[in-house]
């Protein structure tokens, strides 16, 4: 069995790419890859059916389809527009293709004679059907067919579908894929071993469900969708453990200026308001930093929460900073927290790019002193001279 790492994966998967030009590794690294698990785990977009000829006169517009002929004629056409226009026949039909992209050495390769595999769209053309961009590849009369689906993944420019096949064929021959769940989880369950399942998914077999593969219902994807859920959870269980092993100060909801600015208000608080609030003050009471997301609609009054939450920081001794994301809701903020808290005799501080340099000097100095123990403000908070 191979031995896992401390982050759960096994050794090959931080391994670099060997036999890979640093031009190419440039353009892997443009698709998230950059080791050889990474290759084994760029999933296909969706599947190509190469494994039948359709006959061209059943190539119906709106139709994918691979179909097989003859070029009977190529030439490059200049009206509308510079294109190249080649036209193919076999014992049904014909079929036009239409590249207005395209290189000199395509002229030769389409030449009169030639018989070529085409895979693409149907569409209806002005000379009846015709594909526009198709792929196609010169073959002999009588050459197989692909035996399986043929996988089309994410790609980049300069990096084309046939050269990752390649590379992740290659990958997948020399990669050992340890099982990371249990086996009796996958049982359980009924998911294939993970080995199993990202070889499947990457060379599907002649027999497999068609219609679950490029729907992603089939047991293999639900395999890749479970290990995915898995691995998220789990970040997120060790981020949690990792911020409560981290020390915070303990703001013990003491509740005499909390008390103080509550009589003051014109109103009552909200049940909502409340409960959150004392999800808040007991967060903040813990010896490990708070992580919490306050949401509500304009107007609910979550910034009467917040200023309750930095009198539980003074009331410890500390100061606090409330920090907005634009200037003018940051100067909304400072004026209502001076209006709710300087009459409890609270000094309220207010930074942002836009404060003239002296009036900036004065507020600092206000902070240094301690005589402003609640800061409002921009991103400017973060800076060194704030901070």
């Amino acid at each position: 069995m191979t031995r896992s790492r401390g982050d759960g994966l096994p050794p090959t998967a931080h391994a670099a790419l060997p036999g890979i030009s640093k031009a190419v590794a440039e353009k892997l690294g443009k698709l998230g890859i950059r080791r050889r698990f990474d290759l084994v785990l760029h999933l296909p977009l969706r599947y190509d059916d190469e494994t039948r000829i359709c006959p061209i006169r059943e190539a119906l517009p709106g139709r994918e389809l691979l179909v097989q002929g003859t070029v009977t004629d190529c030439d490059i056409k200049y009206r509308p527009k510079r294109q190249l226009v080649c036209r193919i026949s076999d014992d049904s039909g014909e079929l036009t293709l239409r590249f207005l992209n395209f290189y000199g050495s395509q002229v030769k390769t389409l030449a009169p004679g030639n018989v070529v595999r085409v895979f693409g769209s149907v569409r209806d053309g002005h000379f009846g059907a015709e594909m526009v961009h198709p792929r196609y590849r010169v073959v002999a009369a009588h050459a197989p067919v692909a035996q399986a689906l043929t996988p089309v993944y994410p790609t980049t420019a300069g990096l084309g579908q046939e050269g990752l096949r390649r590379l992740i064929a290659r990958t997948l021959a020399e990669e050992p894929l340890a099982e990371t769940l249990p086996v009796a989880l996958c049982a359980a369950l009924g998911l294939p071993a993970f080995a199993a399942a990202v070889r499947l998914l990457h060379n599907p077999p002649p027999d497999v469900a068609q219609s679950a593969l490029q729907g992603r219902v089939h047991p293999a994807w639900r395999r890749m969708k479970f290990d995915e859920l898995l691995a998220q959870q789990l970040s997120m269980r060790v981020h949690y453990q990792r911020r409560r092993a981290a020390g915070a100060p303990v703001l013990r909801a003491r509740g005499k200026l909390v008390q103080a600015l509550l009589a003051r208000l014109p109103f009552q608080l909200t049940r909502a308001q409340n409960a959150v609030l004392a999800q808040i003050r007991e967060d903040i009471g813990q010896a490990h930093p708070m992580q919490r997301l306050l949401q509500g609609d304009v107007g609910s009054g979550k910034t009467v929460v917040a200023a309750l939450a930095a009198l539980q920081c003074v009331e410890n001794g500390y100061q606090a900073a409330v920090m907005a994301p634009t200037e003018i809701l940051a100067e909304q903020h400072y004026r209502k927290f001076a209006e709710w808290l300087e009459p409890l005799g609270i000094g309220v501080a207010w930074i942002s790019g836009g404060v003239k340099k002296n009036d900036k000097k004065q507020q600092l100095i206000n902070i240094l002193r301690g005589e402003a123990t609640v800061v409002v403000g921009t991103h400017a908070l973060f800076e060194e001279e704030v901070a």
